[in-house]
């Protein structure tokens, strides 16, 4: 894609459900070229749900040939058992990203939220909302994750040009 053109996939790290988005901005327009989740049963063992993701996302990086790569940084929650599993999941995007040699970035939850909505507490439904009528999309963006996704694709299109949200 030219640099006119650039191709963001944001992610919102999980292990269960790895949240993934595509958009691209030209002339001062977001759209998304797609979104969706990666999800792994909680059936597997760890490892087996680790190497879906890495597959999933291999093959999501070779269909778009993203110009960057956002990703949303860990938020440390007081469950330290969920911030231990997304950490696996983020582990393995960054060795994906790493192994295709894309530009990364990552973005605090509030960055996300102030960039998307204009303000850093935002909840689930206002992210969703605001992507939704930023990407010009007939409906919100489901599940959540893949929300939070277009979301973190978007904050880094937002943070890298002149775009006002």
């Amino acid at each position: 894609m030219s640099s006119s053109s650039p191709v963001i996939l944001g992610i919102d790290p999980g292990t269960a459900i790895t949240g993934w988005g595509v958009v691209t901005e030209s002339q001062g327009t977001l759209q998304t070229l797609g979104f969706g989740v990666i999800r792994t049963p909680s059936t597997e063992p760890l490892p087996a749900r680790l190497v879906t993701i890495y597959d999933e996302l291999t093959a999501l990086l070779q269909h778009h040939q993203p110009d960057a790569v956002a990703v949303e940084e860990l938020f440390f929650s007081k469950n330290a058992r969920t911030a231990l599993s997304v950490g696996h999941a983020r582990g393995v995007v960054l060795l994906t990203v790493a192994q295709r040699q894309a530009p990364l970035f990552h973005y605090k939850p509030s960055q996300v939220k102030q960039a998307v909505t204009g303000y850093g507490a935002a909840g689930k439904r206002q992210i969703q909302e605001m992507v939704r009528l930023l990407l010009n999309l007939e409906a919100l963006p489901q599940p959540d994750d893949a929300a939070d996704a277009l979301a973190v694709a978007i904050c880094h299109l937002h943070s890298t040009s002149h775009l006002s949200v």
